[in-house]
């Protein structure tokens, strides 16, 4: 299994930054996409930004040009930077990765536990 811990988030003013971390264990064969998503309760989950292993990137609209996701393949972690912040970039937001834990066995989509961003005066 592979575990996905983050940390980083908070309460932030208006036009604030923050940033996200989020640290793969466990056993792992190899990580692929890592990425960030958001969600707000009773409501789906959708992208902020994913990551390759290749470092191709690719945001979501309301991302671009505010946040920037990064990652170090040998610690296997990923970050967001977020800038400029907003009142409705208040959500939980969950780390993702897609890994393998061993040769043979297909690549699945594993979970952080989340972390509250709070976006307010």
């Amino acid at each position: 299994q592979v575990q996905l811990v983050e940390s980083g988030g908070g309460l932030v003013q208006p036009g604030g930054s923050l940033r996200l971390s989020c640290a793969a264990s466990g056993t792992i064969f190899s990580i692929y996409t890592m990425g960030w998503y958001r969600q707000a309760l009773g409501k789906q989950r959708e992208l902020v930004a994913t990551i390759t292993r290749g470092g191709n990137t690719n945001y979501a609209d309301s991302s671009k040009g505010r946040f920037t996701i990064s990652r170090d393949n040998a610690k296997n972690t990923v970050s967001l930077q977020m800038s400029s912040l907003k009142p409705n970039d208040t959500d939980v937001y969950y780390c993702n990765a897609v890994a393998r834990t061993r040769v043979g066995v297909p690549a699945r989509d594993y979970w952080g536990q989340g972390t509250q961003v709070t976006v307010s005066s």
